[in-house]
């Protein structure tokens, strides 16, 4: 295993963050086609659907044209949320790393580099409610190049967050991930993240039946002399 470091981002990573951040939403659409499979109303339309059609037409091939083109369509519903997510965040926090994250204090965006190359990401910025700004630091696209996995670079990243959180004065980190994301889950949990509220992301977040989930993580008091390093889940 090749040894790996974390620092700020520059602006000559941004391409290799970019490509990182979009093959690390889109690989979640063949785990949500799975999954809408899976739906008892997806039964009803793939079986339905054609099984009307023949009834109509009496003609089996299309019955089963009706069925394919009605795979293909769920497949396009099943990455469309995942491209939408990384198109919005291309337009906004995405579109300049630099002014997003590392104009202010309270925001900062690093790598994971090993031998030379960024292999992973994370950024973080205070929440977007006005009343909690410099309470709540937001921990965002945390991602790791899939053959780099496994070698404990995410917990780094976020462990990397938890401390400049705690540096900065924040009480908790929050952050958002969908019910699919299971090895995401079971990482923050392990780090004593726990579930606050569940949510969906967008209208079409609803059509794939995939939720959102908010987790937060309850930051030492300032008053405590032990840097959260020290805490058992950092």
């Amino acid at each position: 295993m090749a040894p790996y470091h974390i620092r700020k981002y520059q602006e000559r990573d941004r391409q290799r963050v970019l490509s990182l951040f979009f093959q690390g939403a889109v690989e979640h659409a063949p785990t949500t086609f799975l999954h809408i499979l899976k739906l008892p109303r997806t039964y009803v339309l793939l079986l339905g659907g054609p099984l009307t059609l023949f009834l109509a037409s009496g003609s089996w091939l299309l019955a089963l044209l009706a069925g394919l083109t009605l795979l293909a369509a769920l497949r396009f519903l099943a990455k469309y949320p995942w491209t939408q997510y990384a198109v919005n965040s291309l337009r906004t926090d995405m579109c300049d790393i630099t002014k997003s994250y590392l104009s202010e204090p309270g925001s900062c965006f690093w790598v994971a580099e090993c031998e030379g190359q960024v292999v992973g990401t994370v950024g973080a910025l205070p929440v977007e409610e006005p009343t909690l700004r410099k309470e709540q630091l937001e921990l965002l696209h945390l991602s790791v190049a899939s053959e780099h996995r496994g070698q404990g670079i995410a917990k780094a990243l976020v462990r990397t967050v938890l401390q400049f959180a705690w540096d900065q004065g924040y009480r908790e980190v929050v952050l958002s991930t969908s019910m699919l994301q299971h090895s995401a889950l079971a990482l923050y949990q392990g780090m004593g993240f726990w579930k606050t509220r569940q949510y969906f992301f967008a209208k079409s977040w609803v059509l794939v039946a995939v939720p959102a989930f908010r987790l937060t993580y309850q930051l030492p008091s300032a008053q405590v002399s032990q840097a959260p390093r020290q805490r058992g889940g950092l």
